[in-house]
């Protein structure tokens, strides 16, 4: 991730831009007598020589926004388009979420509004030197491969513990020595987890291990440990509104052909975020090793994935004349799988559905086949496949609109092996 080189910007725009407020500045202040061979600056022109000197650096500090080779025009750290923020102490443009959270760190970084707050003309000059591109060139000089970095529509506990883990403490920096992001792939600790058959979270010893190649989990410190994944088999996903927890993570497995889930959480940010990410580790050096001619590009995308698309539909049988059932529906697009739940924080797995490609025959429609009679719900899909129909009832057209469009992209991408 390190080799970045950044220059600041200097461009001619930015002096004539000031040269023509020192004008505009002397041509706003009227002069008024007092007294015998003395002037002074009435008021009035006090007052338009500071609102031009507002305007002027709103001007002054939009270019800088959008001038080209800076990375300005994208939050520094979610990546967001057009940020309306910056940090004055950083030298950096940042969206309105992500200025929250550097509000969260007033010794490191300080936040102003580009439209709304004025900016002193040293805060513009620190601006120009440095910028997105800079910061990035220091602050995530050595972030390794596997660490996950976060976007605009990913959860606040993942860019809080990203901001905080470049800025504060600065571990990715040039001359950082050690990071605390287990990146061994080998962590141990304890971890809030539900239960498989009650809604309680118990605290549970977990163990990671990407030498041995698995995730352990133990109930009870005399005993060996209730479950050993294999890491081949492993993935996690943040999911703070299914689980109701600012911190909580979703870690899923196959067992005996079904999809095992694992809901746990930690009262930490940093300790949650950390074992996400050396899960990601351990994940990142199977992948090296099962696949050791493919480039890490290729490689990056399989260390963990979310759902494409998840929600409620309901659901008939194969004869298509049973009772719609209500069900939770999660779509994995790199396993072409339609799984679904009674309940959304179920342990197993209920069924699936293939989700092949058109060029084997598969496809989605909107609506249901004729002679199926709608039920409560009146937004039905169908995906056809070469062995049977599956029929959906989705429960407005909107969540309709969305699936039909999730399963056709899917739908689209060629089968690979």
């Amino acid at each position: 991730m390190g080799g970045l080189v950044w220059f600041p910007p200097a461009p001619r725009e930015f002096a004539l831009l000031l040269r023509l407020k020192r004008r505009a500045r002397l041509q706003t202040r009227p002069q008024q007598s007092r007294g015998r061979g003395s002037v002074w600056p009435s008021p009035g022109g006090a007052a338009r020589g500071r609102m031009v000197d507002r305007e002027f650096n709103k001007t002054l500090l939009l270019e800088l926004l959008r001038a080209a080779g800076t990375g300005n025009t994208k939050c520094a750290d979610c990546g967001a388009p057009d940020p309306e923020w910056a940090s004055y102490k950083l030298g950096i443009f940042i969206c309105l979420n992500c200025s929250g959270i550097h509000r969260k760190l007033p010794e490191i970084s300080r936040v102003k509004s580009i439209h709304l707050d004025f900016w002193e003309n040293d805060l513009l000059e620190f601006m120009k030197m440095h910028g997105n591109l800079w910061a990035k060139a220091k602050y995530e000089a050595k972030v390794p491969p596997f660490y996950y970095i976060p976007h605009s529509k990913d959860c606040v506990v993942l860019k809080e513990q990203w901001i905080r883990a470049k800025y504060e403490r600065e571990e990715f920096v040039a001359t950082s020595v050690c990071h605390e992001t287990g990146s061994s792939g080998s962590r141990e600790g304890f971890l809030w987890k539900r239960g498989r058959d009650s809604r309680q979270f118990l605290e549970r010893r977990f163990l990671l291990s990407a030498r041995e190649g698995v995730l352990k989990y133990y109930t009870k410190e005399s005993k060996g440990p209730k479950a050993v994944i294999s890491i081949k088999d492993l993935n996690a996903m943040f999911q703070t509104e299914k689980i109701r927890n600012p911190h909580g993570l979703q870690i899923t497995y196959s067992k005996e052909g079904q999809t095992r889930n694992l809901f746990v959480y930690h009262e930490s940010g940093k300790e949650i975020v950390d074992w996400f990410n050396a899960i990601r580790a351990a994940r990142f050096h199977y992948l090296r090793t099962a696949f050791p001619t493919a480039p890490e590009a290729e490689l990056i995308p399989k260390i963990t994935r979310n759902y494409f698309k998840e929600g409620y539909m309901e659901k008939t049988g194969p004869k298509h004349n049973e009772a719609f059932k209500k069900r939770w529906f999660s779509l994995d697009s790199q396993e072409r799988n339609l799984l679904y739940f009674k309940d959304p924080l179920d342990a197993f797995e209920l069924g699936r559905v293939f989700i092949g490609s058109k060029e084997q025959g598969y496809e989605v429609q909107a609506g249901l086949p004729r002679g199926v009679r709608e039920k409560r719900w009146n937004a039905g899909l169908t995906i056809v496949t070469p062995h049977r129909k599956f029929v959906f009832e989705c429960e407005n057209d909107r969540e309709q609109k969305e699936w039909l469009a999730a399963l056709n992209e899917v739908f689209s991408r060629p089968v690979t092996a």
